[in-house]
């Protein structure tokens, strides 16, 4: 955690670590670390609504767990711009970090990869293998999607590969 913001440090200390080494073709085992998963996301929820910085839904697509949902957004000169988030569980899972996919800016950034899969491997991906099993999906989202957003959507708008909806909806109007 050497170098990095104590923002980023205080909120990550918050963030319930995993114990259980599961992934999805673990039966039982997959079950109790799913429900370690659901503890962390929810205390990290809590936790961004007490600092009103709200940001993120997701919930599980499936019973299973594997298949993840939900919308994210970022706020950039006082917008709100939301996207879709999806993303599966691999099953090599928590050895793998699971790959986060922004759809909707598929092909808009060179930090992405084809169907919207946004780039972690230079920084993201060895903090995770470090830290493998104790960190789970809330950390993915903390340490991956939140600084990817922070980086790439005012680039993204100022460059004018995305609009804001109400632009958008403006601009078909005239």
């Amino acid at each position: 955690m050497e170098g990095w913001d104590p923002n980023t440090k205080s909120t990550l200390t918050k963030i319930p670590l995993l114990g259980t080494k599961a992934g999805p073709r673990d039966g039982a085992a997959w079950t109790q670390r799913l429900k370690e998963e659901y503890k962390a996301l929810i205390a990290y929820t809590q936790m961004n609504k007490s600092n009103d910085n709200d940001w993120f839904r997701i919930s599980a697509a499936n019973p299973e767990g594997t298949r993840w949902t939900g919308k994210c957004w970022y706020v950039h000169n006082l917008l709100k711009y939301e996207f879709d988030l999806q993303f599966d569980i691999p099953v090599t899972y928590p050895s793998t970090a699971p790959e986060l996919e922004l759809p909707q800016l598929d092909g808009k950034t060179q930090k992405m990869y084809r169907g919207g899969k946004i780039c972690l491997t230079v920084h993201f991906k060895p903090l995770w293998a470090k830290n493998c099993p104790r960190f789970g999906i809330a950390h993915a989202l903390c340490l991956g999607l939140a600084p990817w957003l922070a980086a790439e959507v005012p680039i993204l708008v100022d460059s004018g590969m995305i609009k804001h909806k109400d632009d958008a909806t403006t601009s078909t109007e005239s």
